[in-house]
């Protein structure tokens, strides 16, 4: 697959699902991106790509070797179905409605991080879900 340039485009938006898995297509972008070293500011194998890493019980090392391969999205989502921890339909349906509804703003944690990221892409954290935060940024990124 040819990757994306992200110096010049954004990834795929994170609500986009391969296989049922929110998150899939934006980091094989930015994976591909990252072989041909055209990512940018963008970073694969980071927290949020971690997500369903950890979701599937798979590594970054391992999705990256998938990708390298030449893989489109929809074999990476196959390739995530027979490796790593083994999830039903159901089960992915779920974890991706979850983090698509993710809003850190309710994680003490991340609150403070949230609110200043929301402030400079000019969206309420209050009402802001880590996703909505995630594609202003790309906006705001490739507005120029």
């Amino acid at each position: 697959m040819t990757p994306k340039d992200l110096t010049k485009e954004a990834p795929a938006s994170p609500r986009l699902r391969t296989g049922g898995y929110a998150l899939l297509a934006r980091l094989a972008d930015k994976g591909r991106a990252a072989i041909a070293e055209k990512n940018g500011e963008y970073h694969y194998d980071c927290p949020l790509d971690n997500y369903l890493f950890a979701f599937k019980g798979v590594t970054g090392a391992d999705v990256k070797k998938v990708i390298e391969s030449g893989a489109t999205d929809t074999e990476i989502a196959s390739w995530l179905n027979k490796n790593g921890t083994q999830k039903s339909e159901t089960e992915v349906q779920a974890w991706s409605d979850g983090v698509e509804k993710s809003c850190p703003h309710d994680n003490p944690d991340m609150k403070e991080w949230f609110v200043g990221v929301c402030a400079e892409a000019g969206i309420d954290p209050a009402t802001s879900t880590l996703f909505d935060y995630l594609e202003a940024d790309d906006r705001i990124s490739f507005a120029k």
